[in-house]
């Protein structure tokens, strides 16, 4: 990349890594953690998809959806979602491969590659068809899940994201610092321990737009979260293979034949409205509706109203 932006300080990169559009992403201890601090702590299923422990919820009863979070997320990022849905639903929220508790291989980790575990996933649980709801990267999974696979999925609902163009259409200059200047990975896992409390608060208030839900026990969480290690290298694998996105789906969203709930934070810094309406316009069968006061993480932000939209969808595609 060109040396047009200035290098942060290393601590900023590491709250980055740990913090994109997740709140924190945790990796697995030996052995793993009995629950998952979701609003109250919940106890989570471990299933083995191609010799790789992955680390899931699976809650109601009903039609399936699975809930997919975005680029270093964790099952977490759905904690005002999964009951609520599971009234009337069967509810799957996997931590991804090189993700949360799920096992982080060494390996590429290519947009096939994801799309493939995703399959294989769904194989596992024995899922033949489901309705995906993915947040920024995860939306980007979904959408290419919906092309690759078209017959495992029966809707699309996509919360802030994902852009053809990803790399062009971030809008926070300091992520864009950070996608361009981020150190090598030995200094990065070097430097870790360096990034503090006060540099995750900053990154939080990068992804939420209402600043006043950062609470201590949020900034606590993410820090946490992120000082226990092994997720460095899956993030920068995805990061170096981002670019094959637009080439292998990102060009092809017109092609997408499911009904689409498209949601959207009115100010979201990662990919701005702007992005969104772009998104919309190449998608076909889209239902599109902007999220007052929120920022990438809608759904976090404004649960009340994502909600109401998503169940007002899944219930018009079930008649």
């Amino acid at each position: 990349m060109s040396g047009c932006f200035r290098p942060l300080p290393l601590p900023f990169y590491m709250a980055v890594l740990g913090c994109f559009t997740t709140l924190g992403c945790s990796s697995p201890p030996t052995p793993l953690p009995s629950g998952i601090e979701l609003i109250q702590r919940v106890p989570y299923l471990v299933t083995t998809v191609n010799n790789h422990r992955i680390a899931y919820l699976d809650v109601g009863q009903g039609p399936p959806l699975i809930l997919i979070h975005g680029f270093g997320g964790s099952m977490w990022n759905w904690e005002n979602q999964y009951s609520v849905l599971a009234r009337t639903h069967r509810v799957i929220i996997p931590d991804l491969l090189g993700s949360g508790l799920s096992d982080k291989p060494e390996e590429a980790y290519t947009p096939k590659r994801l799309v493939e575990f995703f399959r294989q996933f769904m194989d596992t649980l024995h899922i033949p068809q489901a309705t995906l709801i993915g947040n920024s990267m995860g939306a980007g999974l979904a959408m290419a899940m919906a092309l690759e696979f078209p017959e495992r999925v029966t809707g699309l609902i996509l919360i802030s994201g994902f852009p053809a163009q990803v790399e062009t259409s971030i809008a926070s200059p300091q992520y864009q610092r950070f996608l361009y200047h981020r150190p090598p990975l030995w200094l990065a896992k070097l430097g870790n321990w360096m990034a503090g409390r006060r540099a995750t608060e900053k990154i939080l208030k990068e992804i939420v737009y209402n600043a006043e839900l950062i609470s201590p026990t949020v900034i606590e969480r993410s820090f946490r979260n992120r000082q226990r290690g092994g997720f460095l290298a899956p993030l920068y694998s995805l990061m170096d293979n981002i670019q094959s996105w637009e080439g292998q789906y990102g060009n092809k969203l017109q092609m997408i034949s499911h009904q689409i709930l498209l949601l959207w934070g009115e100010h979201d810094r990662v990919f701005p409205l702007e992005v969104g309406e772009r998104v919309k316009n190449q998608l076909p069968h889209v239902e599109w509706h902007v999220i007052p006061e929120a920022g990438h993480l809608a759904q976090w932000e404004q649960p009340a109203l994502v909600n109401q939209f998503i169940l007002s969808f899944l219930e018009r595609e079930s008649r």
